[in-house]
């Protein structure tokens, strides 16, 4: 199937590594030319070596602890280079807890680096798009907006709060050309899952090798994901094929999820 990306510029966050990396490889193979976006400026460098090089992409450093910042930063980019047909919105998860013990700085913390940073990066991208009439902005969440998960109180807050600004955004910019759709990975293989095994073996008192079994075990599909899986399904989502599929929540989780 020929996904149509060629001449098509992206921004993806996150970028650096797991999801996010897998991401901007898979979208550059299909001929999209990538700009990474991180804070590691050595990691971003790092990555950008390994993306195919038939095309100039680059890379932007910023800190999605400061909204207004990373505005600037990517507003002056659009203004000096060019716009972006797809916007790839990931970054790391919150920390692990229940919800009654959080502290109000860490809901702050994880709103600021998801829901503001997503929303600074869709107002800074939007014109583009629709002078483009073609947009695709993806963002990476957690299954937890359909079934919160145990032991990630905040996260599965801030991630029910994204999917529903999604679904609205969905709404509003359809007739513009852009679709606004979010993933939902599963356990998948990246440096987050292994601090969530450790926390998980702490807390349970088995091995780290137990408590991976025991969350592959609850996954029908009996493995976790490749970060390459999810980046198939996101870069399906951001190619001109699916362009009549906006504002849905797909999970990639191997069958976890019980609910429809």
């Amino acid at each position: 199937m020929n996904l149509e990306l060629n001449n098509r510029y992206a921004l993806v966050c996150g970028s650096t590594a797991g999801i996010g990396k897998a991401t901007a490889m898979a979208l550059a193979a299909e001929g999209a030319q990538i700009t990474l976006i991180a804070r590691n400026e050595d990691k971003l460098k790092a990555t950008l070596a390994e993306l195919p090089q038939h095309r100039d992409h680059d890379y932007i450093v910023a800190d999605f602890s400061n909204p207004m910042e990373l505005k600037d930063k990517v507003e002056a980019y659009v203004n000096t280079n060019h716009g972006f047909h797809i916007l790839v919105n990931n970054t790391g998860g919150p920390a692990g807890g229940p919800v009654f013990s959080a502290e109000i700085s860490e809901f702050e913390s994880a709103f600021t680096q998801h829901l503001k940073c997503n929303h600074v990066l869709v107002q800074a991208l939007v014109p583009f798009m629709k002078s483009e009439n073609y947009g695709r902005i993806v963002n990476v969440i957690s299954t937890s907006v359909k079934q919160p998960l145990d032991g990630l109180g905040v996260s599965n807050t801030i991630r029910g709060a994204v999917a529903n600004w999604s679904k609205t955004l969905a709404n509003e910019l359809g007739q513009f050309g852009i679709t606004v759709n979010n993933v939902l990975p599963g356990a998948t293989g990246t440096e987050r899952l292994t601090e969530i095994i450790k926390n998980k073996s702490a807390k349970t008192g088995t091995s780290v090798d137990e408590a991976a079994e025991g969350m592959k075990n609850a996954v029908p599909a009996k493995r976790f994901a490749e970060p390459e899986e999810l980046a198939d399904a996101i870069t399906f989502l951001a190619s001109a094929r699916a362009g009549y599929i906006s504002g849905i929540n797909l999970p990639v989780d191997g069958g976890r999820t019980k609910s429809l």
